[in-house]
């Protein structure tokens, strides 16, 4: 039999890449019973259907064996599929006349990685030829380069359109994330979110799509921003927002950030400020005294600025209006319970509802001539006053001390909301006169009250007078006492002098004595 002929009954050879298949031909006999088989082909006419994989030898036309195996070079991306797993490494057929190695290293971009994770038996995977003959003569393959090659194609491509990329989150590390995109991809952590993440451990595992903002490939660098992703995805979001927002809707929001002036709440996409005069109907010396960064708040819409895309809230304006129960409780010549707030040069502000304070001019706390109002009352105290004007339209009320007199009848304390407990406790003793200073005048003139504001029309010029003569006496006495040091100083010096010419004479006359001597 020529080696043609034994080859004849030998199974189908493949070539994986180029799949070239040398059919089986079955002896001639007798057909099976049930099927007949068709007639073979003979020699001559496989050599007619594909001639490129027959070579002559001792004039008998044989199988090319080597027309089956691939041919590569180092550097090209190949084919092939999964014959072998092991700890170390995997094998695979890529139809050369041994298997590929591709070592654990060689695997993924991860740090450490478990083959059985990365590829399964009979899968087909692409490798790049590292070495296709090492010392030991196996066919060094790595996956993981050849995903880098076309990942970097594919990244390449992003950054040049704008388009995004998807990958895998698969390492936390300081200042990011490490995103799989076929090569490492790092997300730093102020690009993660719009608003800055306390915690990256949640998005491990998580796929994160993101736009290439920084590529070098002579480092392999890849820089991603989650951020910009996700605001050009909200940009239409806001809009939609800003157009549906109307001043005097209200809506809801998180508190995202809290600075001096106020507060900023996410609307779902967008920010608005809450400024700290719009916080609540009292006086507040710090947003954080009402707020926490997180925390849900009902806010009213006060002003849409569209084209500079800002947005003015309020949350007072969701809580009932105490000048409105104020006015629906109380009336001029009411006697009151309230409470000290502050006691400054003029007068002392009284609150006598949450978030509402009149005034108490000096002139109003006793029948006596007072010259320092905490004579008479300290911060703190519970007094009782009398209403003497209500200004509804300035929100303003001038309260009296001296006016409430022994027997008067005191209305019961009220509650900002009717039903709550009251504002004070009605049996809370009453303060005698007389306190320690509490407020500097200073305090008062760095704008801690808005003089204007809170004082009765035509007492605002008196107390700007007060202020200014008490510190025109201060200045004075400030110098009077500069003055008194230096002429101190100058009357010593010249003390000194006196007694150093005395002495100077005495010692002349000594020196005169004895050279008459």
């Amino acid at each position: 039999m020529g080696r043609c002929q034994g080859l004849e009954r030998a199974l189908s050879l493949r070539n994986r890449d180029a799949g070239i298949v040398f059919p089986v031909i079955e002896p001639t006999g007798s057909p099976h019973k049930d099927s007949p088989l068709p007639m073979p082909q003979t020699t001559e006419e496989m050599i007619a259907d594909d001639p490129s994989v027959w070579i002559e030898v001792n004039g008998e036309m044989v199988p090319n064996y080597d027309a089956t195996i691939s041919e590569f070079s180092e550097g090209d991306v190949v084919t092939g599929k999964v014959v072998r797993i092991d700890k170390d490494e995997v094998l695979i057929d890529i139809g050369y006349k041994s298997e590929g190695v591709i070592p654990v290293a060689e695997l993924s971009i991860r740090r450490s990685v478990d083959p059985p994770d990365e590829v399964e038996l009979g899968e087909e995977v692409d490798a790049l030829v590292m070495t296709k003959e090492d010392a030991d003569g196996r066919l060094i393959l790595s996956k993981k380069r050849a995903r880098f090659e076309k990942a970097w194609k594919r990244i390449e491509a992003a950054a040049e359109s704008g388009e995004p990329v998807d990958g895998l989150v698969i390492e936390v590390v300081k200042g990011g994330l490490i995103i799989d995109l076929g090569v490492r991809g790092f997300l730093p952590a102020s690009l993660v979110d719009i608003r800055r993440v306390q915690d990256l451990e949640e998005f491990r595992g998580q796929e994160l799509r993101c736009k290439v903002i920084e590529l070098n490939r002579s480092r392999n660098n890849v820089v991603l921003s989650r951020r910009a992703m996700l605001e050009e995805e909200r940009r239409e979001v806001r809009q939609r927002i800003l157009d549906d927002l109307a001043p005097g809707k209200t809506v809801k929001g998180l508190v995202s950030n809290i600075v001096d002036f106020g507060a900023f709440v996410d609307l779902d996409g967008i920010d608005g400020l809450i400024h700290i005069s719009e916080l609540s109907w009292s006086h507040v010396n710090h947003p954080s005294e009402l707020l926490e960064i997180g925390q849900e708040v009902e806010v009213k819409v006060l002003d849409v600025d569209r084209d500079r895309q800002r947005i003015s809230l309020g949350l007072k304006q969701t809580q009932a209006d105490p000048w409105q129960r104020v006015l629906e409780s109380y009336q001029q010549g009411d006697v009151v319970h309230g409470r000290a707030t502050k006691v400054v040069t003029f007068g002392a502000f009284v609150e006598i509802l949450q978030g509402v304070e009149g005034l108490v001019h000096i002139s109003e706390l006793a029948e006596r001539h007072i010259e320092n109002p905490r004579e008479i009352v300290s911060q703190n105290d519970h007094v009782l006053v009398r209403i003497i004007e209500i200004d509804a339209e300035r929100r303003r009320l001038s309260l009296s001390m001296k006016q409430v007199l022994p027997g008067d009848p005191v209305l019961a304390p009220i509650s900002l909301i009717p039903g709550d407990d009251p504002f004070i406790d009605p049996d809370e003793p009453i303060a005698e006169p007389g306190g320690a200073p509490d407020l500097e005048l200073d305090h008062v003139e760095e704008g801690e009250y808005d003089l204007e504001g809170l004082l009765p029309p035509g007492m605002a010029a008196e107390v700007a007078a007060a202020v200014a003569a008490e510190h025109a006496a201060k200045l004075a006495a400030a110098a009077a006492a500069e003055d008194a040091e230096v002429e101190a100083i100058v009357e010593e010096a010249i003390v000194e002098a006196e007694v150093e010419a005395i002495v100077e004479e005495v010692i002349g006359e000594a020196h005169a004595e004895v050279s008459e001597a």
